[in-house]
């Protein structure tokens, strides 16, 4: 794993220990325009490492600071997600700029950081997220095209076995005993979950798969 260091302004003091890592997709039309933006005071956004598509890591933000890359947002009761989690961009141009599958060396590279976060930092599997877990009305990334499968048989998250247990009648509070915000509305909260652990169809309908999925996290989930 390439390691660079590209200090970025913006961060400040943690207010809670480390117990999450978020992912994100850069959103922009490359990594150029991505650093720049990630260490631009004026744009008071910042992660603490970018992945770029060929493997580069660029370490931004000391992990030990409170970078700003999680925005509004919420998970398991929480709203100050950026001062308990780690977060990583991932060079993509996004759903606004051509969205497409993250390379091998790149993703490679994130099971390395990641492995390696997750083992300083007392960061529980149900806590590895997605942008869009935590802020599901806002953001879309890293998206449906993203392997949270692969991730989670690297030890990174979690996945459920089979057979998937009997779909529950009612989503939303499976939804909300998984973490996700209940005060965001249906549709847009479903179609997060749905990009982590179902993306296709990624269309915000409770099927009878989506519940069933829904119910087998929420089971993975319980008791943590």
């Amino acid at each position: 794993m390439a390691l660079r260091d590209l200090p970025s302004p913006n961060h400040g003091p943690r207010a809670a220990a480390i117990d999450m890592l978020v992912v994100h997709y850069t959103g922009m039309r490359n990594a150029t325009e991505a650093l720049a933006r990630l260490t631009s005071l004026d744009s008071a956004v910042s992660a603490h490492y970018l992945i770029d598509e060929d493997g580069t890591v660029w370490r931004l933000v000391p992990e030990e600071r409170r970078a700003w890359h999680a925005g509004i947002s919420f998970w398991r009761g929480r709203r100050d997600i950026n001062s308990a989690s780690i977060g990583i961009e991932l060079v993509n141009p996004g759903h606004e700029f051509g969205y497409r599958a993250f390379p091998e060396a790149q993703l490679a590279a994130l099971e390395v950081l990641a492995r390696d976060i997750l083992g300083r930092h007392a960061i529980p599997p149900h806590n590895v997220l997605g942008h869009s877990d935590v802020a599901p009305a806002r953001k879309q990334d890293p998206g449906e095209l993203f392997p949270w499968r692969r991730l989670a048989l690297a030890g990174i998250g979690v996945w459920p076995g089979s057979p998937l247990p009997p779909a529950p009648r009612e989503i939303r509070p499976v939804l909300g005993a998984i973490g996700y915000d209940p005060d965001v509305a249906l549709a847009p909260t479903i179609t997060a979950f749905q990009r982590h652990f179902r993306p296709i169809p990624c269309d915000g309908v409770p099927d009878e798969e989506t519940r069933a999925m829904a119910a087998a996290i929420a089971n993975l989930y319980r008791g943590v």
